[in-house]
């Protein structure tokens, strides 16, 4: 078989997409000392006076290291969440989830959690799994994104990806979520490897356009056997398609796919 290639130029493109500033000047979050995240400078002022129980005691505006930012006081995980629910009476939050995401500090040192409607407008980096899914003969499964997701709806994915929650390790995020939104048990693919990471930066239309995006995703791949086909089974995946490789370097070169599956898939792509 022909070894195929992303385009130069495209692919170039793709990474400088990937990496890009923020629109506007954004001022550190702190956490006591440790930066967990970024606003812009006056984002938080829309909210700091919210009667929220523990926001007023929790979020300050300070100068740190000659440097002016906001600054968390006390618990990590009830000051965020104090501000998660401000934002939210806001109109200031994404779709809320239910869902608590690790945060950390510059050196991963887990300092509490953070539901993940508030991670964008509040520039704190979150961690994803994916996994890209071949055959024997090197066709490759993909799903198309259901229409209602609030994120690139309808757009191509890889056969799985997800957050990691913040009550999961890395192992057990891509477990589960390989279960939910491909219906495969992963001990039952073969030659699960992990194939890298990708990072992106980049702004988000979160938080009325005040968000940013600070991302940082492992990729895994995997042979499907014979005879397997994936079923969704959270209601997040409109349909599974498998793929030659030439079509998907196609989808990928017309922008079918979201940006973080290009990436990894592009990555895939010069591992073969």
């Amino acid at each position: 078989m022909t070894k195929l290639s992303p385009d130069p130029a495209w692919l170039a493109g793709l990474r400088a997409a990937a990496s890009q500033p923020p629109l506007r000047a954004r001022v550190p979050l702190w956490a006591g000392d440790a930066v967990i995240g970024s606003v812009e400078p006056e984002f938080l002022s829309q909210i700091a006076s919210k009667p929220i129980q523990g926001l007023r005691s929790t979020l300050q505006k300070v100068e740190y290291d000659g440097a002016l930012g906001w600054c968390l006081t006390g618990d990590v995980t009830a000051g965020l969440d104090a501000l998660a629910r401000a934002l939210q009476e806001a109109g200031l939050a994404h779709v809320w989830r239910n869902e608590q995401l690790a945060v950390t500090d510059a050196q991963g040192a887990r300092l509490g959690t953070v539901e993940r409607a508030v991670v964008r407008p509040l520039g704190i980096a979150t961690q994803a799994v994916h996994l890209v899914g071949a055959t024997r003969n090197g066709r490759v499964w993909v799903q198309q994104r259901a229409f209602d997701k609030p994120n690139d709806p309808g757009l191509w994915d890889t056969l799985m990806g997800g957050m990691i929650a913040a009550t999961d390790t890395r192992q057990q995020a891509l477990v589960r979520e390989t279960w939910e939104e491909a219906g495969l048990a992963l001990a039952a693919l073969q030659d699960v490897a992990h194939g890298g990471r990708v990072s992106l930066r980049r702004p988000s239309a979160d938080g009325q356009g005040a968000g940013y995006l600070v991302e940082h995703i492992d990729w895994y791949h995997c042979t499907v056997p014979e005879g397997q086909a994936p079923v969704n089974q959270d209601g997040e995946v409109a349909r599974f398609a498998l793929l030659d490789q030439r079509e998907l370097l196609s989808k990928m070169q017309r922008g079918e796919f979201t940006l973080e599956a290009a990436l990894i898939l592009a990555a895939w792509f010069e591992s073969l």
